[in-house]
């Protein structure tokens, strides 16, 4: 399976017609119909529907659309890495990130310095929580992930950070938690909840409140506090989260009310053990020490 023959069957899926794919493409109808019947030929599998004005994808199609994504991207990205050097680094960094301090404080000092030296390198980042950076770090698809603990990171190289984090409860203005100097186990027991979405999470909070979880009224679960903001406003839930999740969210119609006693959590920057790190990444991540050595 050639990469440009990735490409070809990319531009079809987008353009969802073979002519117009053919014309962005700059080459003739009959060689990228012939290149994709070779494809479908290669993977045993029906990859399009070809209708009178639009292309559809089969499941085997919408499947090697996301890997062919995949494998494009990273073509793209080790072009780019092969050509590096130390003097004038360039190129593309892509880091997996969370909703917590850590990612709000340390993130844009970390940025802004290595960007002064590096002004040619680019930044792509991505939000969400710790298993979907970890998983996307295995794929390739990210260099370096900023994540919350609890979370398993054995087979991974990491620099534990500075930042703790503590949990508890954000809740309307209007609820009576808000005038509350902390949330007890016993304070939840009869308001509606939501909780991360994350096992590792669900277990720590479990083990905090030391009591059976089903007595707890959950209504929702998520992996951001961000998405469920407007729900809380309403009074129809309390959320649990970390204090640093809201720090983007300077509204006067919530308040973040702590456990007690205190639940907290740090953070770590990790990457993938055992991999062939490139000039970029490597000067990446002396700066990621040297920050933490100011």
């Amino acid at each position: 399976m050639e990469i440009r023959t990735l490409q070809y069957f990319l531009m079809v899926a987008r353009e969802e017609n073979i002519t117009r794919a053919a014309e962005q493409l700059h080459i003739g109808q009959p060689t990228l119909s012939r290149q994709l019947m070779q494809l479908e030929d290669e993977v045993g599998q029906q990859l399009l529907i070809r209708g009178k004005r639009k292309v559809e994808l089969t499941e085997a199609g919408m499947l090697l659309r996301r890997r062919a994504e995949e494998i494009i991207s990273l073509v793209d990205k080790t072009e780019k890495e092969l050509w590096n050097n130390e003097e004038e680094l360039s190129g593309q960094i892509n880091i997996g990130a969370g909703e917590f301090s850590a990612v709000n404080i340390f993130l844009p000092k970390l940025i802004s310095s290595f960007s002064q030296k590096y002004p040619l390198v680019t930044y792509d980042i991505y939000t969400g929580n710790a298993d979907l950076i970890k998983e996307r770090i295995d794929q390739g698809l990210i260099d370096i992930g900023i994540l919350l603990e609890p979370v398993e990171i054995e087979k991974y190289d990491f620099i534990r950070l500075p930042y703790k984090e503590r949990w508890g409860i954000v809740t309307s203005i209007n609820n009576s938690l808000a005038t509350h100097d902390y949330v007890t186990a016993s304070d939840m027991m009869d308001i509606p909840l939501t909780l991360p979405n994350r096992n590792a999470v669900q277990s720590e909070f479990s083990s905090w409140f030391h009591d059976d979880m089903s007595k707890l009224h959950f209504v929702a679960s998520g992996n951001f506090i961000t998405n469920l903001i407007s729900l809380i406003e309403l009074g129809i839930c309390n959320g649990i989260c970390v204090e640093g999740a809201l720090a983007k969210h300077s509204r006067d119609t919530i308040r973040f009310v702590p456990f007690y006693p205190e639940l907290s959590t740090g953070t770590v920057i990790v990457w993938k053990k055992h991999q062939s790190m490139s000039v970029l990444m490597q000067q990446f991540i002396k700066e990621i020490n040297y920050a933490l050595n100011e």
